[in-house]
């Protein structure tokens, strides 16, 4: 099984191209923050085909917050240093905004307080139910009433 969920931010515009056979595709790149505080974001390219691709394209831009859920890649890159770089893709599967704000950490602004809870029966009010008696445990493994001296065994 390979499916990744990531909580991300939109860090480049998704852009739309067809394939030859006029299948859509869309890229974009989304940032996460690093494993430490001091770590810089950490950063991945997100592909989309078909259907996927066209919703990222219309309904998403720079900024925006989603959660994606996908399969993780890896695809080899010729640098122009002349050696190959491995670098991780995600295709996505399904793409949802998030509204309201989440943390990510040294990449966004602190996420709001979470409200208070308030119960509906009130504390000093609550009675806990009086406990039921537990049966007794009978096993249904055999017995067996013949004892065998360790002669008898066969290893």
């Amino acid at each position: 099984m390979n499916n990744c969920i990531l909580m991300v931010e939109i860090s480049s515009a998704p852009q739309l191209r067809h394939t030859p056979d006029n299948m859509e595709v869309a890229e974009m790149m989304v940032m996460f923050p690093g494993l430490r505080a001091d770590d810089p974001p950490a950063t991945l390219r997100v592909v989309g085909w078909g259907k996927t691709a066209s919703e990222m394209h219309a309904n998403y831009q720079v900024g925006d917050r989603v959660i994606i859920e996908g399969r993780l890649g890896m695809r080899t890159v010729e640098r122009p240093e002349g050696f190959k770089e491995k670098r991780a893709d995600l295709t996505v599967q399904r793409i949802y905004r998030v509204n309201g704000e989440f943390n990510l950490g040294n990449m966004a602004t602190p996420a709001p307080a979470i409200p208070s809870y308030e119960p509906s029966i009130p504390v000093s009010t609550y009675q806990q139910p009086d406990p039921t008696p537990v049966s007794t445990y009978q096993s249904a493994a055999p017995t067996y009433s013949q004892d065998y001296d360790s002669d008898d065994i066969p290893f």
